[in-house]
């Protein structure tokens, strides 16, 4: 942080330059931006690779086009912890070693979806493949704010249930 304000780069213009340079910005110690949406992510226990690496697994394991990053790093952010630090450095290290095997430098770096998902179907049996997995079932699809995109209304009990709600509206059957 010190050598930025020598410089005169502020943590704004450091971010604004790496937004419209279309890169995942890695600021300082712990500190991650993205390009294509307006969100940051401050680590404290893993490694800023190591989040990125979940990110980009938890996008392959999941993929939806619709969905921009930042569903995805809060689905994964709770992955930032002492209980789990070592789980994601011996599991995010055993899928960059996978991933030097097939000639890349790691997992974040390989560039085809289809390369990614061959490493990470090679890992699934895994305890930690399966935790990541596992989690990002309700990490992911529990956020509300996502549901429209999918089309779901939320829960129904509320509103009188499902019956007088569109129950037997399907027209794609």
């Amino acid at each position: 942080m010190e050598r930025l304000n020598k410089t005169g780069l502020t943590r704004r213009a450091l971010l604004s330059r790496a937004v419209a340079a279309g890169a995942l910005c890695v600021t300082g110690a712990g500190f991650i931006a993205a390009p294509d949406a307006a969100w940051a992510l401050e680590v404290t226990t893993i490694t800023e690779h190591e989040m990125a690496t979940l990110v980009q697994m938890a996008r392959d394991i999941y993929p939806h086009d619709r969905l921009v990053d930042q569903y995805y790093v809060t689905a994964v952010k709770g992955y930032d912890a002492e209980d789990k630090k070592q789980m994601v450095a011996e599991g995010i290290a055993a899928l960059d070693a996978a991933a030097k095997e097939a000639g890349f430098a790691d997992y974040a770096s390989v560039g085809w979806e289809e390369d990614r998902v061959k490493l990470l179907q090679a890992m699934e049996d895994t305890p930690f493949f399966q935790t990541v997995r596992g989690g990002l079932v309700t990490g992911l699809y529990n956020q509300k704010e996502i549901w429209p995109l999918f089309g779901y209304e939320g829960e129904s009990f509320s509103k009188g249930g499902y019956i007088d709600r569109g129950f037997n509206d399907i027209d794609w059957l």
